[in-house]
């Protein structure tokens, strides 16, 4: 009986196993997106009339001079998503919900900026994300 009792259980640990890598996974991924955030922040409150965001975002000069300040808006929106992003991490399992609104929202943005901007920003933004709240909803 206790050979029985035994088995029983175990499916249930390995089940706790599986559901902690997914969670690590998921919190990675998170972590991830937030860092890519950050980097859009500098690209675009810092570097968007520099040399190296002109090349990044195929920009002439005249262009990413007119366009200086409603680059570094939409830098400082990605900054806010990634502090959402740390935030719920941050949080640990009670950020559960934190971390699902801002990658909910990272998606939007990234959706949003596929069909306006470039289909690219689909899988540099979104598909990350996705990938991330996926990972976050099977773990939970």
């Amino acid at each position: 009986m206790h050979h029985l009792a035994a088995s029983a259980i175990q499916p249930n640990k390995n089940f706790k196993k599986v559901e902690f890598a997914l969670n690590t996974v998921a919190n990675l991924l998170i972590a991830l997106v937030a860092l890519l955030h950050v980097y859009f922040l500098v690209l675009e409150m810092f570097l968007w009339d520099k040399p190296f965001g002109i090349k990044t975002f195929r920009l002439t000069p005249e262009f990413a001079a007119a366009s200086k300040a409603l680059a570094a808006n939409q830098g400082l929106y990605n900054g806010f998503l990634a502090a959402g992003l740390a935030w719920g991490l941050c949080m640990g399992a009670p950020g559960f919900s934190i971390k699902v609104f801002f990658l909910a929202c990272v998606i939007v943005a990234g959706v949003f900026g596929a069909l306006t901007v470039s289909r690219k920003i689909l899988y540099i933004q979104a598909v990350p994300a996705v990938v991330a709240l996926a990972l976050l909803v099977i773990s939970r």
